[in-house]
């Protein structure tokens, strides 16, 4: 019964993690740094990113710089409504096994086996976890998709319209 509770997590983290980081194929990729044309900060807020609407043009590469002040664990994710809805299984699972803890993230249980070599590191190219006074940054080339946003997917926060709007040129 174990093994096949862990198969069943493992299947659905797979499922997950390929929704997360699908983004490469349906609004850009990771951009070669490079080839940065401009650097555009961004704030998390608590259930709020600042700015919340983004603008670029098709093949531009940027370096997205976020920051996390809220008092809360935030993610900032690059994907399409769909790709957003399904990584949030993800997340809920990240939040029932521990990893995300409101105000901070046990990495050590980031690298718990769920089966078949996948863990819950959240290591996507087109996202973020930061805890609460964290910064990091990851360039991205966008592609012609218009129907991109940028969200929080921890569990309610997208709900409560952690999300914002990409519109690409």
């Amino acid at each position: 019964m174990n093994r096949t509770v862990n198969g069943v997590v493992a299947a659905l983290l797979l499922g997950a993690t390929t929704a997360a980081g699908a983004a490469a194929g349906e609004g850009g990729q990771p951009g070669d740094a490079q080839q940065v044309s401009r650097t555009i900060e961004i704030v998390m807020h608590d259930n709020y990113f600042e700015p919340e609407q983004l603008s670029f043009a098709a093949g531009e590469t940027v370096r997205l710089k976020v920051r996390n002040e809220g008092a809360l664990v935030h993610e900032f994710n690059i994907g399409t409504a769909a790709m957003h809805e399904a990584h949030q299984g993800q997340m809920q699972m990240m939040v029932e096994h521990g990893v995300i803890q409101g105000d901070h993230l046990n990495h050590e249980r980031m690298k718990m086996d769920m089966g078949g070599g996948h863990t819950m590191e959240h290591n996507h190219a087109n996202s973020l976890l930061l805890e609460p006074g964290q910064e990091a940054e990851l360039v991205w080339t966008f592609a012609s998709a218009n129907s991109l946003e940028f969200a929080c997917n921890v569990p309610g926060h997208y709900q409560a319209g952690m999300v914002g709007g990409i519109h690409v040129e």
